[in-house]
């Protein structure tokens, strides 16, 4: 299958790897050439100067951008280019209005679309065992399920355009909650004397466990913060939360707060440190 991959970040470069990998023919577009040229280097496929360049011929167009704006643009420049027919798959963690919008947009001119962000983080995206939410209609799900196959190990259908980003934002409202009390913890246990290593021992087998806590417990008391998604990129999924929150009149007041406290992390020099990193906020250093 012609699939043009938009979009070369630490997410979307391993993404279009694998389905590299998996024989189909790909053609990529990122804003930052040389790492179009990197990963034309690093895997078959064809690098190209523009999005429009990119998606001609392809019966699937993956994106995974930064933001709202930068999948405007993105896919406003292939738009003219698309095939009729074709299956736009945006990756990127982006507003449930801006998948609406787009949804509709590109169906008038007989384009699918599937707003179906992931979960899983770099590691998950070098190791093709991402988690994607999607919304959209059943059929077009079904016609990239195939191809996306190649990066996930879980792909659910949640719902009409726009749910797979509103259950993106309820993942990270999760996540969000969890990091907070799980920094509490480890701060606590070292303002105690605690041996972490010990702690965690204890603690994994419960009710406690998670998988922040299998993975960035023992990091988090070593000061480690390079795994990957950052606080910047979390706080902007934090901010398309609450302000979907405010039009559906729901109550989100723990991510309000842990928001303010990766604001101050920001504020302190750590806007690139993984999300993990708001234990140092508790320990007055960053």
């Amino acid at each position: 299958m012609k699939i043009a991959f938009l979009g070369l970040g630490v997410m979307g470069f391993p993404m279009a790897g694998h389905l590299a990998a998996h024989g189909h023919e790909i053609c990529v577009y990122n804003r930052t050439a040389a790492k179009s040229s990197a990963w034309a280097k690093a895997h078959r496929g064809v690098a190209v100067a523009s999005p429009a360049k990119a998606v001609v011929g392809a019966a699937l167009v993956f994106s995974c951008l930064g933001d709202d704006p930068d999948v405007e643009a993105v896919l406003g420049d292939a738009a003219p280019a698309v095939a009729r027919g074709a299956i736009i798959v945006d990756h990127t963690t982006a507003s449930p209005a801006l998948a609406r919008r787009l949804a509709a947009r590109f169906g008038a001119s007989g384009i699918g679309f599937v707003d179906a962000p992931v979960s899983g983080g770099q590691a998950g995206a070098e190791t093709g065992k991402l988690s994607v939410m999607c919304g959209g209609e059943a059929a077009n799900v079904e016609r990239a399920r195939t191809a996306m196959e190649a990066y996930a190990a879980r792909i659910v259908h949640i719902g009409p355009s726009g749910h797979g980003q509103l259950c993106k934002a309820v993942n990270q409202l999760c996540i969000a909650g969890i990091l907070q009390g799980l920094a509490e913890g480890v701060h606590f246990a070292g303002a105690s004397g605690l041996d972490i290593d010990r702690v965690f021992e204890a603690i994994s087998g419960g009710a406690a466990r998670s998988w922040q806590m299998d993975n960035r417990m023992k990091t988090m008391a070593e000061g480690r913060f390079d795994f990957g998604f950052a606080v910047d990129w979390m706080r902007k999924d934090l901010r398309i939360a609450l302000e979907e929150a405010r039009s559906n009149g729901s109550q989100l007041p723990v991510a309000a707060l842990v928001d303010q406290f990766y604001a101050d992390v920001q504020a302190r020099g750590g806007g690139r440190f993984d999300t993990s990193s708001l234990v140092m906020r508790l320990k007055k250093r960053c």
